[in-house]
């Protein structure tokens, strides 16, 4: 039975200020491959995401929530525009990804969204203050520039004393906070992050949700969780079951 709390999903909140949307997206996957003797229609697939319609505004923190294979990862990653949705529309500040060539979609990325991963995903040969500059380079920010700005963003997580020390030399809660500053360092104007606490201890996740919780100001935070920690601290939590909205409030 779907939560009274959904909302009309026809009616986004205000599409002016929308900084994410979707409109009735669907996503399927393969259960398998086709054999020499089927097609690609006879091969079964699951729908991972089902005619999904939310609309996500500038400042706020969505944490988007529900049990595994409800559709988290896969809506996520439609948002951060690392994949486009076999039907249905998703707009990232105000452009449709599938209308986009994967350099597009890259170029997107790289301009208006910050990704932070649950595996941090840092390069360990590179010191932290290398690994958050890593996304300037592709813009042509110079050497100095690039290493001015990392330092800002580590200060600003609680690592400035940690600039030249690489991966291997912190702990995961500096490591995460590191992945943090990285994705932040473009200024973007979206920042999506996948189950971001979920390997930290209780105190450890919750300082780093301090520094998620505080990059809201100025751009759309969304979150894909299974930490109440993190559902308690959201400004709105989205609820999926079956790749379906079930609840949002």
């Amino acid at each position: 039975m779907v939560d009274s709390v959904v909302r009309d999903q026809s009616l986004p909140k205000d599409d002016s200020v929308a900084a994410l949307q979707c409109r009735t997206v669907v996503r399927e996957y393969a259960r398998g491959s086709a054999s020499m003797f089927s097609s690609k229609a006879d091969v079964p697939t699951v729908r991972a995401l089902d005619e999904v319609s939310l609309s996500i505004s500038t400042d706020e923190f969505v944490a988007i929530a529900g049990p595994s294979g409800s559709g988290k990862s896969t809506l996520l990653h439609l948002l951060a525009a690392l994949d486009t949705p076999d039907r249905g529309t998703i707009s990232v500040a105000g452009t449709d990804t599938a209308s986009l060539s994967s350099r597009g979609r890259t170029a997107l990325r790289r301009d208006t969204v910050g990704i932070v991963f649950q595996h941090f995903h840092l390069l360990p040969s590179l010191s932290a203050r290398g690994n958050v500059a890593l996304p300037l380079i592709e813009r042509g920010v110079s050497k100095r520039a690039r290493r001015d700005r990392a330092v800002e963003l580590l200060e600003q997580v609680g690592l400035g004393d940690r600039a030249t020390h690489k991966p291997g030399e912190l702990s995961g809660g500096e490591q995460q906070r590191v992945a943090i500053a990285r994705a932040l360092v473009s200024d973007p104007a979206v920042l999506v992050a996948d189950e971001p606490t979920g390997e930290l201890d209780t105190e450890t996740g919750h300082r780093v949700l301090d520094y998620v919780e505080e990059t809201a100001d100025g751009r759309a935070v969304v979150v894909a969780t299974h930490d109440q920690h993190v559902i308690d601290r959201a400004d709105r939590v989205v609820r999926l079951r079956d790749g379906r909205v079930v609840s949002d409030a």
